[in-house]
């Protein structure tokens, strides 16, 4: 992220009014009582107008049966790809499920054996550590390195270790880093899975939220490489549950669509494709303000823990929503610290520990919301780090 200060075109959509989420069944601001959370990946912003309309169009009509998937989503799928990232895939190539994590926990059962190890590479999405677990797999960890402020990937450790297993999870752009992985190295992991025979999952969720003029890499098709995608993140729409996989490979897929099927994990409820139709087909512009938003929300941050609590680093970031912070100045745990953040400050972090690798220096905050909401954050954690080092001289 550069230092040069961004500024924002005059926006046409309403990115600023903080909306009361309690009482509204939240994940993120029921589940817990916390002052101000910033943990879960969902956004603090109303959601765009068309998908609203959408929405309340189809809830007009009174009854709510059964849905099946109409070829419009797979087509919704297919234009914003080929429009976005020039990248061409069919329906046929395409299978529904409930969400990119069904999805992927589908694909440990129906492609690994129990008691398979399968290899990720920490810090990362901690979800996946628990479905490899829970369906009885192991994990086997090509751990990131981290140095000079970033991450970058040990590719002698990855060879040695895809010789040990039939699939890898990739994460592109890299939940919790926030980096998009260059072609360069795409294109090591893609043959070193090759020479391997591995089958490679590629978790694609926060691909659309790159920083402004920044590139995303999707992996290339191979027979080898399945694609999980989902407008969830992009659009602030996980409620609807919706996601799709993709693969060249049909004999694969057909595999992973029984999978998917096995777990009930193919159909979709009355709202998920509308609201997905009028997300890929009528609110890019929406989304186009919305990239702006994040990333003046991630100069922000940048500016504030420069000027105001140095102790703690960002980690610079091509995407994604979600600021990793190198708290390793503190000498402190990010269990104990998030915990003291909590109950000192009401405000809630993900704790880096949980996604494992080196995280325990680290915090996950999420920064999707309005800009009041995010300086009441960046207050509380200045405030709460102030705290913390009075109590622990």
């Amino acid at each position: 992220m550069t230092r040069e200060r961004f500024t924002m075109k005059n926006t046409k959509y309403d990115f600023t009014t903080v909306v009361d989420r309690k009482n509204t069944n939240s994940v993120k601001w029921d589940f817990f009582d916390d002052d101000l959370p910033m943990w879960v990946a969902d956004m603090d912003f109303k959601v765009a107008p068309k998908i609203q309309e959408a929405i309340v169009k189809r809830a007009s009509h009174p009854i709510y049966g059964y849905t099946f998937i109409p070829d419009e989503l797979f087509e919704a799928y297919i234009n914003w790809w080929e429009r976005r990232y020039d990248f061409k895939m069919s329906k046929e190539e395409m299978a529904y499920s409930t969400g990119v994590m069904s999805s992927i926990s589908a694909m440990i059962k129906c492609l690994t054996e129990i008691g398979e190890e399968i290899l990720i590479q920490s810090p990362v999405y901690h979800v996946f550590s628990y479905f490899i677990e829970d369906n009885h797999r192991k994990v086997l960890d090509n751990e990131l390195v981290y140095e000079n402020g970033g991450y970058k990937i040990d590719f002698e450790d990855l060879d040695e270790k895809l010789s040990r297993v039939n699939v890898m999870i990739l994460c592109n752009p890299h939940n919790p880093v926030g980096k998009i992985w260059s072609r360069e190295d795409l294109d090591k992991i893609e043959d070193l899975c090759l020479k391997h025979d591995v089958t490679l999952i590629s978790d694609e969720i926060h691909c659309d939220l790159t920083n402004p003029d920044v590139k995303y890499n999707p992996f290339r098709s191979a027979d080898n490489v399945i694609r999980c995608l989902s407008p969830s993140k992009s659009f602030n729409i996980a409620g609807f549950q919706s996601s799709i996989v993709q693969t060249q490979n049909l004999e694969l897929l057909n595999k992973i669509k029984t999978g998917i099927h096995l777990d009930n994990s193919d159909s979709c409820n009355v709202f998920a494709t509308t609201a997905v139709i009028a997300a890929y087909n009528d609110s890019e512009d929406w989304f186009e303000e919305l990239m702006e938003v994040l990333y003046e929300n991630k100069q922000i941050v940048d500016e504030f823990l420069t000027n105001e609590l140095p102790i703690i680093k960002l980690v610079q970031c091509d995407a994604t929503y979600l600021l990793w912070l190198d708290c390793s100045k503190l000498n402190v745990h990010s269990k104990v610290l998030c915990e003291f953040l909590r109950e000192n400050q009401g405000l809630f972090l993900s704790p880096g520990h949980e996604f494992d690798g080196n995280g325990k220096n680290f915090l996950r905050m999420n920064i999707a919301c309005p800009k009041d909401l995010l300086l009441q954050g960046l207050y509380k954690l200045k405030s709460g780090i102030i705290t913390y080092k009075t109590f622990n001289k």
